[in-house]
């Protein structure tokens, strides 16, 4: 059940009817995000600037998601608009595929070098000045840990931090908020080797709650609401050090990335058919004797 208030989004979990309770996973979360944050330019102090919009109502164990725009912005990752295609390139490492539209459009999904794969490597033009575009943050991860260790420092209180960033996912249409950046917060929970509700044991279940916490905090976020920080509360066991691995050990390594795999197996196939038929035909053209 979700319960919004104007300022407070309430989510809350319920076991399915005859099922027990797993102890693990609290019943209730709270997600809300804050105002106050003031327009953000290249040298903006962050940590400063959460300090002074949400110091009072912060406690050990939030975990804070923050839009990756504002950090882009304090980081001074902004570009005329006339480079965009540009510094696409430049943050590619792969392309995975290129479509272009009926009116010209050319729309290219690549691996950018955070390993991100997303449309047109995250460089975007919403929520900029005009002319202007911005660049996901240079790392991300780095960035998430200056916030992280800059708020428990000021506040004398251990939060965690997530940056989030806008992306689409395979097979699937639509888009989520998912943690390109996270420090102070575990990114995942493993629970292989513990058991369901039933006593079997969980073998390869492992969510990725730092993509959950990222698509949470959008639903109070909004995409035009200038609300870019929203604060999660109610998992205060996934926050701990900093040290914690980051978001980018959410991507998936190439060896075990099926959708790839899939991908280059179908070109495979595909190029397999083709030289056949190339041979099958000429063979009947030239005759298969000496």
């Amino acid at each position: 059940m979700v319960r919004r208030t104007p300022s407070r989004s309430w989510v809350r979990r319920s076991p399915r009817c005859g099922s027990s309770v797993d102890p693990r996973t609290p019943s209730v979360i709270e997600v809300w995000a804050f105002g106050g944050i003031p327009e953000i330019t290249p040298g903006t102090d962050l940590v400063g600037a959460i300090v002074d919009a949400g110091a009072t109502v912060l406690q050990s164990g939030d975990i804070l998601v923050v839009t990756s725009k504002i950090v882009s912005k304090a980081e001074g990752r902004i570009l005329h608009a006339d480079d965009r295609e540009d510094a696409i390139t430049a943050e590619t490492v792969r392309v995975v595929a290129t479509r272009t539209s009926p009116d010209g459009h050319v729309t290219r999904i690549v691996q950018s070098r955070l390993g991100i794969v997303a449309a047109a490597a995250g460089v975007d033009a919403s929520n900029t000045p005009d002319g202007t575009v911005l660049l996901l943050p240079e790392d991300p991860d780095a960035s998430a840990r200056a916030l992280a260790h800059g708020l428990r420092t000021r506040l004398g209180i251990e939060v965690g931090v997530i940056i989030s960033d806008t992306l689409g996912r395979a097979w699937r249409d639509g888009q989520t908020d998912s943690a390109i950046g996270a420090a102070g917060v575990h990114v995942f929970e493993d629970l292989r080797g513990q058991t369901d509700a039933e006593g079997r044991p969980l073998t390869v279940t492992m969510p990725c709650v730092a993509d959950e916490l990222a698509s949470a905090a959008e639903l109070v976020k909004g995409k035009a609401a200038r609300r870019p920080i929203a604060v999660v509360r109610g998992r205060a066991d996934l926050v701990g050090s900093l040290d914690l691995p980051g978001a980018r050990s959410i991507v998936r390594p190439l060896e075990r990335d099926m959708f790839r795999l899939g991908a280059d197996e179908a070109w495979a196939e595909g190029f397999a058919a083709g030289a056949a038929s190339v041979h099958e035909r000429d063979a009947e053209a030239f005759g298969s004797g000496p």
